[in-house]
């Protein structure tokens, strides 16, 4: 297992403290993720070069974390992405969830306030890794139960990071959590990622309309700038004259993940030779969601999952926010491969339904893998 070290990482507004915990593997790679939202701050891995390079966006204290408005790095829930006027129905009843997103605040994001994600979380070292917990109160939100949530990061040797996600209720409610992580493969401070290449094994998406809020078409990507089936420049069709690119900006969608198996050979140094292995690629649950490749770097980066959607998002809101030694994140200087059910499931009963009933577990598993061409 990797080797875990806590410090300080400020203080919040209220003067609550707040922790980094950084994994190290044997490589040198390592990744930091911080109590405050569980948000993942940091990811350096050696380049074939033999310079270190730290692919995700963010911030150098909690103190900057708080006043971010873009859920950087962070766990969202208790529903990730978009709800339709925040309505939802659970056993007949229906509830009002937090109103706070669209043109006219009418819809509902990321779990509403204060959201997973601007949360303290606690923490404890595992056999394998970190794990954050947290309780939300019923009603938080809107949301019915009180709900425990766990998600659990681990390193391997082999420089695949996973997150593990766990939450039971004692009432029937809804689950969706995601990590929100800005990627950029040249590095926070590369700048517009437009170079880079990406390739989301999907053959369709969910329209979605200016709200960015899918009303339960599911639609071919072939003949589309939504076809990201083979290896792409991001850049190349992200203003195409095509309406769902145009309502959301650039890319900001959510496509409907085939399933292909992830690869089933255990490399030597995998956690697939360790008793405590947090990754299995046989269990026959993760399957292939997305790659990235940047030219500059070398550096490249796998997603695998347990869940049936990805939203792929090109940073088309980041505005200038000041982050890590003082870069400035400006738009699409950085993207997200948000692994989901699909936005607005509640609202359009044909997408996988989200879902967690009283007393059941909901597990979930996303692993990023950053590799060398």
């Amino acid at each position: 297992m990797a080797k875990i070290r806590k410090e300080a990482f400020g203080k919040l507004s209220d003067g609550t403290e707040v922790f980094l915990y950084t994994l190290r593997n044997t490589k040198g790679t390592e990744a930091s993720i911080t109590t405050y939202g569980a948000r993942f701050v940091s990811w350096r891995k050696m380049t074939s070069a033999g310079t270190f390079v730290d692919v995700l966006l963010g911030y150098d204290n909690a103190a900057d974390y708080e006043k971010d408005d873009t859920s950087m790095g962070g766990i969202v829930g208790r529903h990730a992405n978009r709800i339709a006027g925040g309505k939802v129905t659970i056993g007949g009843k229906t509830y009002q969830l937090d109103l706070n997103t669209g043109s006219r605040m009418q819809n509902h994001i990321h779990g509403g306030n204060p959201g997973f994600h601007n949360k303290v979380w606690d923490a404890e070292e595992t056999d394998t890794g970190v794990k954050f917990t947290l309780e939300s109160p019923d009603g938080e939100g809107g949301y019915p139960g009180n709900m425990k949530v766990a998600v659990t990061y681990a390193l391997s040797n082999d420089n695949e990071l996973s997150i593990r996600y766990e939450a039971v209720s004692d009432q029937d409610t809804i689950i969706n959590l995601t990590n929100h992580s800005y990627f950029n493969l040249d590095g926070f401070a590369g700048g517009p990622v437009l170079d880079q290449k990406v390739q989301i094994f999907a053959d369709k998406y969910t329209w979605a309309d200016s709200e960015s809020l899918p009303d339960g078409r599911i639609l071919d990507v072939a003949g589309t700038p939504m076809d990201l089936r083979q290896l792409t420049r991001i850049g190349d069709h992200i203003d195409d004259d095509f309406d769902e690119l145009q309502m959301g900006h650039g890319y900001d969608h959510n496509w409907v993940l085939r399933g292909d198996p992830a690869e089933s050979e255990l490399k030597p140094g995998m956690f697939g030779f360790d008793i405590h292995c947090p990754i299995d690629y046989n269990d026959g649950k993760l399957h292939k969601a997305a790659y990235a490749e940047s030219d500059k770097t070398g550096l490249t980066l796998t997603c695998y999952t347990t869940q049936p959607g990805l939203q792929f998002y090109t940073g088309n809101f980041l505005d200038g926010q000041v982050g890590k030694g003082g870069t400035k994140f400006e738009r699409r200087s950085g993207f997200c491969f948000e692994t989901q059910y699909f936005p607005n499931s509640p609202a359009n009963p044909n997408f996988p339904q989200p879902l967690l009933k009283k007393g059941d577990t909901w597990e979930a598993q996303t692993v990023f893998v950053l590799g060398d061409k």
